[in-house]
């Protein structure tokens, strides 16, 4: 059976927050958090098992500030499994939208409200963020985003995915939270890409929006848990079993992909 989104007859009213999920993300957390509770008054920050004292700051502002909560995951399980954690505690205190973004600074705060007001003027439709990169991003994660942006269109049957693999966009919470609980993987680096693909298989309809990011160096406070030979090795038994699924669901996609034109 196809995955589908539930329409329920009486919908909730849209209701967005910010997440943030961190892992020993060093000194930038402080100044993401701040940057990001200065566009949206709630800022949620999910810290996966980090041991580096990053979230201490975080937990003090917290402590006077309504609109900032820490959840604390006592070990590391990476981040589909930081956000996932987040999203059940958002949505059971009445959230329909989450807007996720990297806690190490590469992600541009000061578009959180156009971001979000995206997703709450189309509630039905996941905001992914396009990617402008500058002259410091590295070439080779350049150039593999590529490969993995290409796939994910094969695996949707072209339905507009521009970008599988950056974390700033707004997801849905209720669909999401379905897809990833009937579901094992998703947990780590796969997250994104993954949950991109199977919002889409789900009807979630994307929008691209473009947004910059930058790549700090090691001296600015940047921070990477990606690994080359470990990460890509996940991705590439991501694509693996999301082509296999996609074969099954190729008719309906066509014939998604279709209407979709027509309607334009």
């Amino acid at each position: 059976m196809i995955e589908s989104m539930i329409h329920p007859s009486d919908p909730p009213e849209p209701k967005a927050l910010v997440l943030i999920p961190s892992y020993d993300s060093g000194m930038k957390l402080m100044e993401t958090v701040r940057a990001a509770r200065a566009e949206w008054p709630d800022v949620w920050v999910v810290v996966d098992g980090s041991t580096d004292g990053s979230d201490a700051p975080v937990r003090e502002a917290a402590a006077g500030d309504p609109g900032l909560r820490v959840l604390l995951l006592p070990r590391n399980s990476g981040k589909g499994a930081a956000v996932l954690h987040g999203m059940r505690a958002a949505m059971a205190e009445g959230f329909t939208h989450a807007l996720t973004m990297d806690a190490d600074g590469q992600h541009p705060a000061a578009l959180i409200p156009a971001f979000l007001d995206a997703a709450l003027a189309a509630p039905d439709a996941m905001i992914l963020g396009l990617p402008v990169f500058g002259e410091d991003a590295p070439q080779l994660r350049v150039r593999g985003r590529r490969i993995s942006n290409w796939w994910a269109n094969v695996e949707t049957a072209g339905l507009g995915i521009g970008d599988s693999l950056f974390g700033f966009r707004v997801y849905p919470i209720a669909p999401l939270v379905r897809i990833m609980e009937r579901n094992p993987w998703m947990r780590r680096f796969d997250f994104d890409p993954e949950a991109a693909v199977r919002l889409c298989w789900a009807g979630v309809r994307p929008v691209n929006m473009s947004a910059p990011v930058r790549y700090l160096r090691p001296e600015e406070g940047g921070v990477s848990h990606f690994r080359y030979g470990r990460d890509n090795l996940l991705l590439t038994f991501m694509h693996l079993r999301l082509v296999l699924g996609m074969l099954w669901r190729l008719p309906w996609l066509l014939r998604r992909r279709g209407a979709a034109a027509r309607s334009r």
